[in-house]
């Protein structure tokens, strides 16, 4: 049965300072978690861990596919996360093993031979991606014989639900080499690493669901601005409460090109504006930096989008006459590994997305500062402007998605919207505090029990979430 509003709520308080904590600090329901992992351990390897990482997944509330443009954003961390049990084993080898094993299999490879595969990604690579990250950051020799792993780990996000499964597991993996090794790295540094970690897999992501998983503190969401990485904590109006509802359409954004193009053609958009604007384009690599260097605010970006940009798709051919590339300095130079095969860009309505959302997000966080009476109403109207924005402009949305968000809306939401990659995953909407309940019914009464497959889900499929704290390390 789903758990009481009032327990959810109340295990949400305790404020994370430092990356290391006794494991005594836990909160029960982390305790029991541990315990779990700590047993597989045991049963696997023979021995108890020698340390645990915690690391939550996120729901973005608003400001969605523009972090890697530049711009700012606005996630909370959830209650959902990624544990990590682990040891050095004397070996050279890592030993990998997940809880839930009849859906990820164990994995073990020798140090010296170790690969990520990113056309084929599984569970394990995206450990190996934090593993491989802080290594070479941190230039440990890792290769040494007395350097190998073991690994336990157990997930409670849900995967490929666009709450930010894999790049938890990423952080977490991050987090335990560091300590695992003595590395030292802060909190700010390790945020930045994480997002590049991920990389290793092909995802070309921003950096929001590693900083919000590393930096995120109880009872906050944050305002994330990149390049340099700053947070700043805001505090959510009374009454606010998120519902997080899961569609269920599950996608794995490194196993199919969907993310990487929208980067492409935000690429490409900002390549042909900067030429239009009259900019250096070596100089110019996001969209935010059109706006910069051109000395144009960003809510007067969208009359400089429709006087440069066409509707009409552009062909591979137009964008290289345009940027005076030859083809194959086009495929070297902007495309990636997943997206050369593309003939067809969608310019106009991406550019005109990231704009307009970066606008929303600043909306956003001066609304909550203020606090006026109509501070709920307004935060609504702005979520589901940003979902028709991903579904009309930046075509990430899903029919079941879309389905959800109007229901949430008839249920009771003030505003409702896809949270995270989009084409599957989850929604996130703001409901009244009086209205949870009914609302949670309505739900699962209107679109869970239409798919029998859901109905066993049901306790973590839909959930109400307030802002939770960020990665840390427990240790006996």
């Amino acid at each position: 049965m789903t758990r009481p509003l009032t327990m959810l709520l109340n295990e949400m308080t305790m404020t994370e300072t430092t990356f290391v904590k006794p494991l005594s600090l836990a909160e029960s329901k982390k305790k029991n978690y541990i315990n779990i992992v700590k047993t597989h351990f045991n049963k696997k390897f023979g021995s108890d861990p020698s340390f645990y990482v915690r690391a939550p997944g996120r729901v973005n509330l608003i400001g969605e596919h523009i972090d890697y443009c530049g711009y700012a954003v606005f996630p909370m961390a959830i209650e959902q996360d990624i544990l990590v049990a682990i040891s050095l084993n004397g070996s050279n080898k890592i030993n990998l093993t997940n809880v839930k094993e009849s859906l990820y299999p164990d994995f073990t490879t020798s140090l010296d031979v170790l690969k990520i595969d990113s056309l084929n990604p599984k569970w394990y690579h995206y450990y190996l991606c934090g593993f491989l990250g802080m290594v070479e950051h941190a230039s440990y020799d890792y290769l040494s014989s007395s350097s190998g792993l073991d690994i336990a780990v157990l997930g409670t996000v849900p995967p490929s639900a666009g709450l930010s499964s894999s790049s938890a597991l990423v952080c977490a993996a991050a987090l335990a080499t560091m300590h695992a090794y003595s590395l030292s790295v802060s909190k700010l540094e390790l945020a930045s690493l994480s997002s590049k970690c991920e990389r290793y897999i092909g995802t070309e992501g921003g950096g929001m669901d590693h900083a919000i998983s590393v930096l995120a503190e109880p009872g906050s969401a944050k305002l994330i601005e990149f390049n340099p990485l700053q947070t700043t904590n805001v505090l959510l109006p009374e009454g606010a409460i998120f519902v997080i509802a899961n569609s269920c359409v599950e996608i794995n954004k490194a196993a199919t090109s969907h993310y990487n193009i929208r980067v492409v053609e935000c690429r490409l958009a900002t390549q042909i504006l900067a030429k239009a604007c009259g900019l250096n384009v070596t100089e110019v690599s996001k969209l935010k930096d059109v706006q910069e260097f051109a000395n144009i605010p960003v809510d007067q970006m969208e009359k400089k989008v429709k006087e440069v940009l066409h509707e009409n798709p552009y062909s591979r051919t137009e964008v290289c006459q345009i940027l005076e590339l030859s083809d194959s300095e086009f495929e070297t130079t902007l495309l990636s590994a997943n997206t050369k095969f593309l003939q067809e860009f969608k310019l106009y309505q991406r550019a005109l997305h990231v704009y307009q959302e970066a606008s929303r997000v600043w909306r956003f966080k001066e609304i909550c500062e203020k606090k006026s009476e109509t501070s709920l109403l307004m935060l609504g109207q702005l979520m589901t402007e940003s979902h028709a924005s991903c579904r009309d402009l930046y075509e990430c949305s899903h029919p079941d998605l879309d389905e959800l968000v109007q229901l949430c809306l008839k249920a009771g939401a003030l505003g409702s919207r896809l949270t995270g990659a989009g084409w599957g995953g989850c929604t996130v909407s703001l409901v009244p505090f009086e209205k949870v309940d009914n609302f949670l019914v309505d739900l699962k009464k209107n679109y869970y029990s239409k798919h029998f497959r859901l109905q066993e889900l049901l306790d973590t499929a839909i959930f109400p979430t307030k802002p939770g704290g960020g990665a840390v390390i427990y240790e006996d």
